[in-house]
């Protein structure tokens, strides 16, 4: 039975922009829109993801903040409440979410764990990169210490979480401006370094010959993937909201952060790998060996070092916040559980399963467990999570989402809902209806068929 009784609110506008913003803004965007950008030509590359983020992005974004802010419920509540054969959509963006924070508290935890490492010991990552990335997984034995660095990252986000909109809304009115804060100062650095000019000029060089249809759709999936929708997050944070927030302006700023994150992102690390020759990449092996000899070789590397895994940190733990209260908010007003009991149980789950993660990346080195192309090694359970949420479940996500409000709920009440009845000017309502009920369905569907029958690395 669903409960929405005595629902908390977001306390500022600007609580909840920095909230959803935080949302957004995850690992993707910093370890790998910048291999992204540099593998599809660079200046061509960032003028379709713009165009694409302005287009796509911003229409399905407002498509679920509509459904949130109208029904004033979680993801699977909402739907239903607007049709009562659709909360299965509700609940297919519920369970992507949380076996997103399976694996992604790990992650999450690995960031911890290289902070440590930085303040203490950062000689015996420098001395061989690869080999301490490996060693933390499990290499040369069980990886522990990961693990652990995993329990505290996902500790710190059910702690927040337990505090309710005001412990994610106090958290990222902190952690938000400190992260812009510090991408900015290691741009700036990286650009100044000897050598990133060259980064610098790929990263601003439009060549439109290198844009293909494999660019095309890498900027369509990182576009999509980056601005967390497709499982219920942004409708469970806009059900929050009150009728006197302009849904139609917190859109588009939310938008522009989070783009601006991932271009910051771009001139942080290719001018700085121009400048000490070492090849860009994508992915955990890039941000935590590979970036670790680009820290190793410019002055002040520790230093540099050590703010871009505060910098990564903060990035995932302001994603992990926004996914684990979709999930807790969806058992607490549909399950009737209570809020703190329904933190500890999820989380064990969580953590119980994202243990298989970490052990899968190296560890569990045995028959049925991984698989072998062109001579190297893949762990076969973490990449299945990662394909199934990023290639699979997330897309259909939001495909039904948008077919929902452009087919079944209706363009014309869901921008009733964006203008608050008129509240708000819309100049662009046309444009959004006729994105939301034909063009969004169509480019989701294009990054399901390019990630499944392809097999095109869009996520």
């Amino acid at each position: 039975m669903s409960t929405t009784e005595n629902r908390a609110e977001f306390g500022s506008t600007l609580g909840f922009i920095l909230s959803a913003a935080g949302s957004a803004v995850g690992l993707g965007n910093i370890w790998k829109f910048p291999g992204k950008a540099y593998a599809c030509g660079g200046g061509a590359f960032l003028i379709i993801y713009l165009i694409i983020v302005a287009l796509v992005g911003t229409t399905v974004m407002m498509a679920e903040f509509t459904i949130g802010r109208k029904t004033h419920k979680n993801a699977v509540g909402a739907l239903r409440e607007l049709n009562s054969k659709w909360g299965w959509v509700g609940g297919l963006g519920i369970l992507t979410g949380f076996i997103i924070l399976c694996y992604y508290c790990q992650v999450g935890g690995w960031t911890l764990y290289y902070i440590a490492a930085y303040i203490t010991d950062v000689q015996t990552v420098w001395a061989d990169p690869m080999a301490y990335f490996l060693g933390m997984l499990g290499a040369n034995g069980f990886p522990l210490a990961a693990i652990i660095w995993a329990l505290v990252f996902l500790f710190l986000t059910a702690f927040i979480i337990s505090h309710g909109t005001a412990g994610i809304e106090k958290m990222s009115k902190i952690l938000m401006p400190v992260l812009f804060i510090l991408l900015i100062g290691l741009m700036i650095r990286a650009c100044t370094l000897p050598g990133a000019d060259e980064g610098v000029k790929y990263m601003l060089h439009v060549d439109f010959s290198t844009i293909n249809t494999t660019a095309i759709l890498t900027a369509l999936g990182q576009a999509f993937f980056s601005l967390s929708l497709g499982m219920g997050v942004m409708i469970t944070y806009a059900s929050y909201l009150s009728s006197d927030d302009n849904l139609i302006s917190n859109t588009g700023i939310i938008c522009v952060l989070d783009t601006c994150v991932a271009l910051f992102a771009g001139f942080m690390i290719i001018p700085a790998v121009f400048a000490t020759g070492i090849a860009p990449g994508m992915g955990g092996g890039f941000a935590f060996a590979t970036l670790a000899g680009v820290f190793m070789a410019i002055p002040g590397g520790q230093f540099m070092g050590l703010l871009f895994y505060f910098l990564l940190f903060f990035a995932a733990v302001t994603s992990s916040t926004s996914i684990l209260e979709g999930t807790v908010s969806f058992l607490v007003e549909e399950k009737g559980m209570e809020r703190k009991k329904t933190l500890v149980i999820v989380s064990c789950i969580m953590f119980v399963i994202g243990v298989f993660y970490t052990l899968s990346q190296v560890f569990m080195n045995l028959k049925g467990i991984w698989i072998s192309k062109d001579g190297l090694q893949f762990p076969i359970f973490g990449d299945f999570l990662e394909y199934l949420t990023d290639r699979l479940l997330l897309p259909l996500g939001a495909f039904f989402t948008t077919f929902f409000v452009g087919w079944i709920w209706g363009t014309d009440k869901s921008i009733e809902e964006a203008t608050s009845d008129g509240k708000f000017k819309f100049g662009l309502a046309p444009v959004y209806a006729f994105m939301v009920k034909f063009i969004d369905p169509i480019v989701i569907g294009v990054i399901i068929v390019a990630g499944m029958v392809f097999g095109m690395a869009i996520s």
